[in-house]
């Protein structure tokens, strides 16, 4: 695996936003990266950035010397089940598969077991930095065997935003999936602070508030300031722009997955539970309980209602 001077190869399959990025990062640091999509042209853009390309899984796999390290960057459900079952029929007893998508931590434990029984070495690695990784670095949340993580070190250590922080193993096999799973449940919950605080101020008549300016001042020296405010800071220098987006909110499951696991362990995450609630409603177009809301008070105070 290591080879000299340190760098290392590693096959990656899906080169999209994050995948791409990473593919990108790691052969500038000088790993030799294998890199396979679907779409031809996603890989020449891999390619143009220093990856090998590969027409296939089975010529990704023949083109790494074992050890070999294959990392999954795509969707996670049927997509990662399908490429998880047909790489291990690809892969050779030491060799390491790593997830790296967003997978639910109770498959990542399940495919690692499938794995360990082919004698293949499973990650499951959280990745958190989004279009932006590829520049400053990726954190990595790492689960899995102790030592598979320790031969991948040079990987991570690239990925990541220095060699020192950003990226460690967390625990077992699933940990890595379980602490990036709680860790977009805090995402959700810190985004939905940060939108209804400016709302607040936007709605105040007193005064016409400058949120763009506002969202700056808290950047320096403030204990609201963050990355995340940095990106809200950015947004609100275009006012226009953001009138432009429409206010539809996607989850792709991690905060789901958190209000889940926090009710099945009896713990309270009011913040986080309410926050999802926020994202569901955001695609409603026709809110039926708030008409209904507004019936009953009409009913019982005779209270004025709007038009439907």
């Amino acid at each position: 695996m290591p080879q000299e001077g340190g760098d290392v190869e590693v096959g990656i399959v899906g080169l999209g936003r994050m995948g791409g990025g990473m593919a990108a990062r790691l052969a500038k640091a000088g790993h030799r990266v294998v890199g396979y999509a679907r779409k031809a042209d996603v890989v020449a853009a891999a390619v143009a950035d220093g990856a090998v390309g590969a027409a296939s899984l089975e010529e990704l796999v023949r083109q790494l010397a074992p050890p070999r390290a294959v990392w999954l960057m795509i969707p996670a459900g049927d997509p990662t089940e399908e490429h998880v079952a047909a790489l291990l029929g690809l892969l050779a007893r030491g060799d390491t598969l790593i997830d790296g998508g967003n997978s639910n931590y109770q498959d990542s434990m399940r495919r690692a077991a499938k794995a360990a029984a082919a004698g293949i070495d499973y990650l499951d690695v959280g990745v958190s930095g989004g279009i932006w990784g590829r520049a400053e670095g990726y954190c990595l949340m790492i689960g899995g065997d102790a030592a598979a993580a320790q031969r991948l070190a040079p990987v991570f250590q690239a990925l990541a935003p220095a060699p020192d922080r950003g990226w460690g193993r967390v625990g077992a096999s699933g940990a890595g999936h379980y602490v990036k799973m709680v860790h977009n449940g805090i995402e959700y919950g810190l985004m939905e602070a940060y939108a209804e605080g400016l709302e607040v101020l936007r709605a105040k008549p007193t005064w016409t508030l400058d949120l763009g300016q506002i969202a700056t001042i808290w950047r320096s020296g403030s204990v609201v300031r963050s990355w995340l405010l940095d990106l809200t800071a950015d947004i609100l220098a275009d006012p226009a722009g953001l009138e432009k987006i429409a206010p539809y909110v996607r989850d792709s499951g991690e905060g789901r997955w958190t209000v889940e696991e926090a009710i099945a362990l009896d713990v309270p995450a009011p913040v986080i539970a309410l926050s999802l609630d926020r994202r569901i409603r955001s695609r409603q177009s026709d809110p039926y309980a708030e008409r209904l809301l507004a019936a009953m008070r009409q009913r019982f105070g005779g209270h004025a209602v709007g038009p439907g």
